[in-house]
């Protein structure tokens, strides 16, 4: 072989090294990058499920607030009606009690 063609063997082999040099320093480039772009991505993810969380807590706590002044306004309201047959039936009781009474 002539020294000429040797000279361009190790040629091709000095610029398939580099080239596969730069591929491998590309590739580790492009795994550093996803890995760095998906914990922004599971960060952003979490920091949206915590505040939708929270929005879903909150919607919870004024429907239990909205329910809560329903049934307590309901059973004032029943209280009230119970006080009203309780006071109309009062006299009636009041007779009755000393009727009672007096007759023993």
């Amino acid at each position: 072989m002539s020294l000429e063609a040797i000279e361009k063997i190790k040629q091709r082999e000095t610029e398939n090294r580099e080239r596969k040099a730069a591929a491998e320093a590309e590739a580790r480039q492009m795994v550093t990058n996803a890995e760095r772009e998906g914990l922004a991505l599971l960060q952003q993810v979490r920091a949206e499920a915590a505040e939708h969380g929270k929005q879903l807590l909150q919607e919870a706590e004024t429907r239990a607030a909205a329910r809560s002044a329903q049934i307590n306004a309901e059973a004032e309201a029943e209280a009230a009606k119970l006080r009203e047959e309780a006071d109309k039936h009062l006299a009636e009781a009041v007779e009755f009690i000393v009727g009672r009474v007096v007759k023993h």
